[in-house]
């Protein structure tokens, strides 16, 4: 089942002494976080509807600086570090696969052999393609190649079958 929620965004930390927080976006481009709203902030466990009442993108990053209503000063700004933003999935229209990249982590990776290869951790983008991080027993990096090496991807069961061997291209874990 999908989340009817998406992380878009972290809160890292805090931008002068007027409440501003300072923010890591996962949307590309960076400043199309800012199209969404209203923000959801996990604050204590609980999802919290907060109004982006100003912005700007810092030059060059990931990171852009947003003043939400209500919290006004340094102190307010610093207990909403770490927390996750998200939006309602139906702000997003339908990605052409039926999925987005928060839908795959967490999902169980196995094998055509029927190994269990680890649980996706995240996505890293290469240029050339995207790729899983699995971690299991051993890490692994597959790339996110369709028909390739990504066979299946079944959301309901949280499960995608690849075309990879347990011993293949394993990733250092040092």
């Amino acid at each position: 089942m999908k989340p009817d929620k998406l992380i878009i965004g972290r809160i890292n930390g805090v931008y002068g002494v007027k409440g501003w927080v300072k923010v890591y976006s996962h949307t590309d481009p960076v400043g199309n976080i800012l199209s969404y709203q209203p923000w959801l902030v996990k604050r204590q466990g609980q999802w919290v509807e907060m109004q982006v009442i100003d912005s700007h993108a810092p030059q060059g990053g990931k990171a852009i600086v947003a003043h939400l209503k209500g919290i006004d000063s340094r102190e307010l700004a610093r207990d909403l570090m770490g927390s996750d933003i998200a939006v309602m999935r139906d702000q997003f229209p339908e990605d052409d696969d039926g999925f987005y990249w928060t839908d795959l982590i967490g999902c169980d990776v196995k094998n055509q052999q029927g190994e269990q290869l680890g649980r996706v951790t995240d996505l890293v983008e290469t240029g050339a393609h995207d790729v899983l991080r699995v971690k299991g027993e051993r890490s692994h990096l597959i790339p996110f190649v369709f028909d390739n090496y990504i066979l299946d991807v079944d959301l309901e069961q949280q499960q995608i079958l690849v075309n990879w061997q347990a011993d293949q291209y394993e990733e250092d874990d040092q």
